[in-house]
């Protein structure tokens, strides 16, 4: 299985890309340095001033009382520096991102303290298995193999994107868009997997396949961008629109769904099947979408694109291999 793991290293390795792109040039964007506190509009201090709810008693008695008196949510995060959706501020020590902002709103909801560990991926699944986690809101896609053992509640949509140079007129929206183009793609991820199907659909249909270009370092994707040598990039939605962001060199040309043709992809807090925690995050976290922190989190980050209506529970995932 294309697992998540091989997407958030993809994410991982575009967080220095602001560091080296964003100079010079037109672009009005500031330089990420470790005196900047914004990256375009999007604030990367330690002071974050989050967006904070409020408690409900009625959604907090869904929680096991066992976690009602201990006081604190257990929270399993990926260590990885992953802009916008985890990583460290400019001092180096304070955890921020989109993800640690819906976090926070699901705990204040609930009534509990967040008491968060960073570990590897593969260890947020490990600590839900052995008990140490009650959540891991850390970018995981709901899928049909992982239903087997954990629970979903929905709070963001899984997307995929196509990254041009700025001023170009391209625009994706189907195999058909991608024909004769030079892409470039991280290997052994899902977007490789649903690139390499949509060049095979467009031969089918008798135009030219896709050129998929492979780089080794983030930045020879960016500096090929930007030079001509290719089309585009297709990599994960929030971390492609952090670059667009930060950079000011590249816009978004198309969007689609983490689960291609088959499935809209989406992201969930993930606990332990069977703990008794997912009705909990699920109302709490359509109380934040229905009172409007939410969108107002998503909006913070650039995010809104990836907004869900509602938190579902345990919905249709990306299929099994």
């Amino acid at each position: 299985m294309l697992s998540r793991r091989t997407l958030t290293a993809s994410v991982a390795a575009l967080a220095l890309a602001p560091l080296l792109t964003a100079c010079g040039g037109d672009s009005d964007a500031a330089t990420t340095t470790t005196r900047t506190k914004k990256v375009g509009n999007i604030n990367i201090g330690p002071d974050q001033n989050r967006v904070r709810g409020k408690k409900v008693d009625e959604i907090a008695a869904l929680l096991p009382a066992a976690v009602r008196e201990r006081g604190t949510l257990r929270l399993g995060g990926s260590a990885d520096a992953s802009p916008p959706l985890g990583f460290f501020a400019t001092d180096d020590k304070t955890r921020i991102g989109s993800e640690i902002d819906i976090a926070t709103l699901v705990a204040d909801t609930l009534g509990l303290k967040i008491q968060q560990e960073l570990v590897s991926w593969e260890n947020l699944f490990v600590g839900l298995d052995s008990g140490k986690f009650d959540a891991v809101f850390s970018n995981v896609t709901v899928t049909e193999e992982r239903k087997e053992k954990y629970d979903f509640a929905t709070y963001r949509l899984d997307n995929i994107a196509f990254e041009a140079k700025k001023g170009s007129s391209w625009q994706v929206k189907g195999p058909k868009d991608v024909a004769g183009k030079t892409v470039a793609v991280s290997s052994g991820t899902n977007q490789e997997k649903i690139l390499v199907d949509w060049s095979k659909q467009a031969e089918k249909a008798g135009l030219k396949p896709v050129t998929i270009k492979y780089f080794q370092k983030d930045t020879d994707y960016y500096l090929a961008l930007q030079s001509g040598r290719i089309d585009g990039y297709l990599g994960p939605s929030p971390a492609v629109a952090y670059h667009v962001a930060s950079a000011g060199q590249s816009r978004i040309a198309g969007t689609i769904s983490g689960g291609g043709d088959l499935v809209q992809g989406k992201i969930a807090a993930t606990t332990k099947k069977g703990s008794g925690l997912v009705d909990a995050y699920a109302a709490a976290l359509n109380h934040v979408i229905e009172d409007g922190s939410y969108a107002k989190v998503l909006k913070r980050w650039g995010l809104s694109g990836e907004a869900v209506p509602k938190s579902e529970i345990n919905p249709k995932g990306l299929p099994k291999p």
